[in-house]
C-alpha cells in the first residue's frame, strides 16, 4: 500500500463533515458519485457517508483533484449550498490512504446511538489557542471522546480515557458521571480527531445542565494551528486510513497496526479487520 513521495504525483488527504439537513440523502450520494467520476476528480479515493443529518468524508488525491472536489462541494448548484463554507482539514500523504472510492448512505454520519439528537445545536467551540489554556483550568474535566485504542496512541496531557470500545458506549460513561461533575461544579471539555464526535455528543449533552466545551476542528485542527502542539499533546494521533498515525506536525509516522491494537481482547477484531482492509483495499 505504500507509495513513496516522488514516485508519482504527491497526494493530499482531506477530511470534512457538516451537520445539515439532507432530506434526500440518496440523491446527494448520486450527485457525489457523479462529481467524483468526472474530470479532475477522477482517481480520487476515500469514503463519504451521507445521511439525513449531513455528510462526513475522507478523500485523497492529487492537490489539484482535492481542490476541485472541495470547490465543487461548496459551490456546485446541485448541492444547493448545503456545504458552502464547510471546513476541510488537509494533510500530506507518504502512504496512499485509500485503495478505493465509496459513497454510502447511512442512518447517521456518526452513530452515537441516541435518537433525536440535532447536532447543529452544539456545545461551546474553543479555538486551538484558547484550548491550550482551557484544559489547565482547575474546574475543567478533560474527556477524550474517542476509543481507548486511540487514547493509548496519543492524547492531551491530563485527559481522561472513558475506556470505551465504540463511540456508542460514550453516552453511558457520561450518564454515570454527569451528576458527580455537576455536584463538583465542573465544566466539561471534550476533543476527538476531527470534531465530529464531539459535536454530536455536546449536542446531546446540552440539556444536562453542565457547561460543555469542544475543541474546534478536533485534534487535526489543533496540530494544524499550533506549531508547538507537542507541549500539550503526548504521542501520536490515530487516523482511520492506511497511514495509521500522524505526529503533531501532521506527518505520517512509522506506527503500524500492530502498534495500535492489542492482539487479544476487545482489540482483536479491530486488528483482524484492519489487516483485511489493508490487504484487500475494501473499506
Amino acid at each position: 500500500m505504500s507509495m513513496p513521495l516522488g514516485a508519482t504525483a504527491p497526494l493530499t488527504h482531506t477530511a470534512f463533515y457538516r451537520f445539515t439537513p439532507l432530506p434526500e440523502p440518496e440523491s446527494v450520494a448520486d450527485s457525489l458519485r457523479a462529481l467524483l467520476a468526472r474530470g479532475p476528480a477522477a482517481g480520487i479515493t476515500g469514503s463519504i457517508l451521507v445521511a439525513t443529518e449531513g455528510i462526513n468524508g475522507m478523500l485523497a488525491g492529487t492537490p489539484a483533484a482535492v481542490r476541485y472536489v472541495e470547490e465543487a462541494l461548496q459551490h456546485d448548484a446541485v448541492f444547493g449550498g448545503a456545504f458552502t463554507g464547510m471546513p476541510f482539514k488537509r494533510s500530506a500523504c507518504a502512504t496512499r490512504p485509500f485503495a478505493k472510492l465509496k459513497v454510502h448512505v447511512k442512518k447517521e454520519i456518526v452513530p452515537l446511538g441516541v435518537e433525536g439528537v440535532d447536532a447543529r445545536q452544539t456545545g461551546i467551540n474553543v479555538s486551538p489557542r484558547d484550548w491550550a489554556k482551557l484544559i489547565h483550568e482547575p474546574d475543567v474535566v478533560l474527556l477524550d471522546n474517542r476509543n481507548s485504542f486511540e487514547y493509548r496512541l496519543g492524547h492531551f496531557e491530563g485527559a481522561i480515557d472513558p475506556q470505551v470500545t465504540n463511540f456508542r458506549d460514550f453516552p453511558a460513561y457520561v450518564r454515570a458521571h454527569v451528576d458527580e461533575w455537576k455536584a463538583q461544579g465542573k465544566r466539561i471539555a471534550m476533543y476527538c480527531t476531527g470534531g465530529i464526535r464531539c459535536e454530536k455528543t455536546s449536542a446531546w449533552m446540552r440539556d444536562m445542565d453542565v457547561p460543555v466545551y469542544q475543541l474546534e476542528g478536533g485534534i487535526l485542527n489543533y496540530f494544524q494551528e499550533m506549531p508547538d502542539a507537542q507541549r500539550e499533546w503526548k504521542g501520536e494521533c490515530f487516523v482511520f486510513d492506511n497511514r495509521v498515525a500522524l505526529d503533531t506536525h501532521l506527518r505520517e509516522t512509522a506506527t503500524t497496526l500492530d502498534d495500535v491494537y492489542h492482539p487479544e481482547g476487545d482489540d482483536a477484531w479491530r486488528l483482524q479487520r484492519a489487516r483485511r482492509l489493508d490487504e484487500s483495499g475494501q473499506d
